[in-house]
């Protein structure tokens, strides 16, 4: 007996349970995706699942679970004939979030290839995860390539390995459930739109809850045998219910009407492409199976799209997944057939306490995300401070930043599309979309003998490698004679992600309301940018008397926006400061991750008038600190009005960096602004070698 913790036994997680149930009843459903929170039961709920799953019928000693009522002609292990049957449980696979490529799609011995022209291939979990779940925990972790392949198994229902000619097909049909917490990053919108449903789960607040959480927890830890066998009466009945749903899902109709519905709520909302209404209808259908009813109504439909539509309207990466359930009642009662009841009957759910019921009859339902927005304000003069209420004692002068008081937060900027920023050089890092660097992904450079297992093929120096010695091997037919050390492993160049820390100044000397909105609406840019490039984050803001660091590097994106719009602005300008704790972020950042280059970003207009007897000397050497470490560095030059004093560029000359101003960021504004970075970078290590 398994000694996974139970399904029934979690406690609340309504919308979780429903929507994991609502996919072991139907399949084609798509998948769940379940953002929250640590620590709420994700993994949990989602793991109890695959005990609930009716046994699979496969082929005898396939390794890729072939359907004996219809093989898969293009098996590697196949062609079957009349061999043998037999039933195993369904299989939940875990990708770990740091797995290999040859250990998701499986791995083709090279070797083997090139020297006997057999074909000798190792599955890998897709092959493993066919006809069962593929769980992938942190899945706003996983790296670009393997989402990549992710992408392509998920659309076509098989997996491809290609190496230098030689490739196998397999099947690879799965349930793509995975759990994420927002808080380290989004999703690549191309693999949110290939789940089915999306939850929020939260922890409960409610004191009684959360006593039978740890109650049941701590009575499963002390006697998992024990505590399983008390459940199993519920899960075994869960188990009937689902084969029983999956029995009468055929018989299932959806009217016309409903799928009007369907298609309206759809358009209401402005999801992108067709998925959604399929996906909706899908739904809607295996929720009639659910509650024993062979007709769809309008209640099952609202819940399709509380679980189906939330992730699909996003328009930009910084807005929350949510819906607007008044919109949704109006459009579902809008477009209401004719011979549909005023008063929908609640969907015949399991209860309150049971697993997959909707408590008060709202289940998969999110709240809608924010609040109004507040009421645009008139745009203040250039660099004149905010209006203040009668009674408010006159603002000290923010022109030179020296002591003017905290304003409050500006609203950002239209954000607009920037030129790409990248680092110097050959990296190593993480892969991305930044700056060069040496990947298993990219265009083939070279050639270097393995260190390690083969993964890369080059093969024009493999044979180069092994023709000179194949009279010596005794050669004498067409086949080449290969051996281990003739194998060559190619040298890619692709791209990667670095570390982008933002460093605001936020005084009084860019407190100017229209000046303020502008910046900020470049850093939104920025961080736009970084998001669709796979970049980490970090933000450091200095005003008054120091500098903070606002946003500890992270790969939440999201996070450094909503931290970005609530900054404040105010006081002095300590920029040697804010120049010192960025230094100190990206010693620590080397030591956690040393391939990972920084690109240190500089928003200011370039006056320093706090942090010592001598600002503007202290920020001079705090800058040369980060030239000597070799940092990648642009300062963004915010200075505005007819008289330039010039100071944002020679902050940068100081870095080794460029300065470029708030119209030059644009993409559409300039050309070459990367060969700018670049050259400028070159000609400050240049200058140091000559020194």
């Amino acid at each position: 007996m398994s000694t996974r913790y139970p399904f029934t036994a979690v406690v609340g997680m309504d919308d979780l349970r429903l929507a994991l149930l609502l996919n072991a009843v139907s399949p084609a459903v798509g998948g769940v995706l379940v953002r929250g929170e640590k620590g709420t039961a994700k993994s949990t709920a989602v793991r109890a699942l695959a005990e609930l799953l009716p046994e699979v019928a496969v082929v005898a000693g396939c390794r890729f679970s072939c359907d004996p009522a219809a093989p898969d002609p293009g098996c590697p292990d196949g062609p079957h004939g009349e061999g043998g049957r037999e039933a195993r449980p369904a299989r939940m696979v875990e990708l770990p979030v740091g797995a290999s490529e040859d250990r998701l799609v499986g791995s083709l011995d090279i070797e083997k290839a090139l020297a006997e022209g057999v074909k000798a291939f190792e599955p890998g979990l897709l092959a493993a995860a066919h006809r069962g779940i593929l769980y992938v925990d942190e899945v706003n972790l996983l790296s670009d390539h393997l989402i990549d392949h992710l992408l392509d198994a998920a659309a076509m229902g098989s997996s491809y390995v290609e190496r230098e000619g030689v490739s196998v097909r397999h099947a690879a049909r799965f349930l793509l459930v995975g759990t994420m917490n927002p808080e380290e990053g989004e999703l690549r919108p191309q693999l949110l739109d290939r789940f089915g449903l999306t939850v929020e789960v939260a922890a409960s607040r409610e004191p009684e809850q959360r006593v039978e959480v740890v109650r049941r927890r701590l009575a499963f830890e002390d006697d998992p045998a024990g505590f399983v066998g008390r459940w199993a009466g519920e899960e075994a009945a869960l188990r009937e219910r689902i084969v029983a749903a999956r029995e009468l899902l055929p018989r299932v109709v959806l009217g016309d009407a409903v799928l009007l519905q369907i298609a309206a709520t759809c358009a209401a909302f402005e999801v992108d492409g067709m998925r959604a209404d399929i996906v909706m209808a899908r739904t809607a259908t295996a929720l009639a199976a659910w509650a024993g009813r062979t007709e769809v109504t309008s209640e099952d439909v609202r819940q399709a799209a509380l679980l189906a539509l939330p992730h699909r309207r996003r328009r930009n990466p910084f807005d929350a997944p949510g819906l607007d359930e008044d919109k949704l009642d109006e459009t579902l009662e809008q477009f209401k057939g004719d011979d549909e009841p005023d008063d929908e009957p609640e969907p015949d759910g399991p209860g309150d306490g049971g697993p997959g019921g909707g408590g008060d009859g709202g289940g998969g339902g999110i709240p809608p995300q924010g609040n109004a927005p507040a009421p645009e304000e008139a745009p203040a003069p250039e660099d004149s401070p905010a209006p203040a209420p009668d009674n408010a004692p006159a603002p000290q002068n923010s022109g030179s930043g020296a002591g003017s008081g905290e304003r409050a937060a500006v609203k950002a900027g239209e954000p607009f599309r920037t030129r790409m920023l990248s680092v110097p050089g050959l990296g190593e890092g993480a892969a991305g979309r930044r700056s060069r660097a040496r990947t298993e992904h990219g265009r083939t450079t070279g050639a270097t003998r393995p260190k390690g297992a083969l993964t890369k093929l080059h093969l024009a120096a493999t044979v180069q490698a092994a023709a000179p010695h194949q009279r010596a091997r005794g050669r004498d037919g067409r086949g080449l004679v290969v051996r281990r050390d003739d194998l060559r492993q190619a040298v890619r160049e692709g791209r990667e992600g670095n570390l982008v820390l933002f460093v605001v100044d936020a005084s009084g000397s860019m407190a100017a309301r229209q000046r303020m909105s502008a910046v900020k609406g470049a850093v939104l840019s920025l961080l736009l940018d970084a998001y669709q490039r796979r970049d980490k984050v970090g933000l450091v803001t200095f005003r008054g008397k120091g500098a903070e660091l606002a946003l500890p590097p992270t790969s939440s994106v999201d996070a450094a926006a909503a931290r970005l719009e609530q900054l404040p602005t105010g006081g002095r300008t300590p920029l040697s400061a804010g120049l010192l704790k960025a230094h100190d972020v990206l010693r620590v950042e080397r030591l956690r991750d040393p391939s990972r280059r920084p690109l240190l970003v500089v928003v200011t207009d370039g006056r320093a008038t706090g942090g010592g007897a001598d600002p503007v000397g202290l920020a001079a050497r705090a800058a040369r600190l980060h030239a000597a470490d070799g940092t990648a560095a642009v300062v963004v030059d915010c200075e505005s009005g007819p008289v330039r004093l010039g100071l944002a560029g020679n902050l940068a000359r100081e870095l080794g960096g460029t300065a470029v101003t708030l119209d030059e960021l644009r993409a559409d504004s300039i050309a070459g602004l990367v060969r700018t970075v670049r050259h400028a970078q070159d000609n400050h290590s240049a200058a140091r070698r000559a020194a």
